[in-house]
């Protein structure tokens, strides 16, 4: 063999193990991800549904945030965990419960007294 033909396969093991840069994978993809996964964790910590975390976060990774999401709902149920509401949900909570609560019971219906008949 030439030494022509050695100096491929050896050039080829020299590369095989060196991290060429950017041939990796994009760390802002990774950083996107990772941001939706908080999002995620930290909507389902405060008691937020799914749609509600999509709704109030629009540019993130919607596949992100339900994984985030998914992990923490599995890790407080697994932990026994109660999520924390935030401020503005107690206070729609509270806002709810008076309405509910003022209204009064019907009052009974009485029985229609019968006419007596003169006889």
């Amino acid at each position: 063999m030439t030494p022509r033909l050695l100096l491929i396969p050896a050039l080829a093991l020299l590369l095989a193990a060196c991290d060429i840069p950017g041939l990796g994978p994009d760390p802002r993809i990774a950083q996107r991800e990772a941001e939706g996964k908080a999002i995620g964790g930290a909507c389902r910590y405060a008691v937020r549904g799914i749609e509600e975390c999509y709704q109030l976060n629009p540019k993130a990774l919607k596949t992100a945030v339900f994984e985030g999401w998914r992990e923490m709902d599995q890790y407080m149920r697994e932990n026994k965990i109660e999520g924390q509401p935030t401020p503005e949900a107690k206070e729609e909570a509270e806002d709810k419960k008076p309405a509910t609560a003022e209204k009064k019971p019907a009052p009974a219906i009485k029985p229609a007294v019968a006419d007596k008949k003169a006889s």
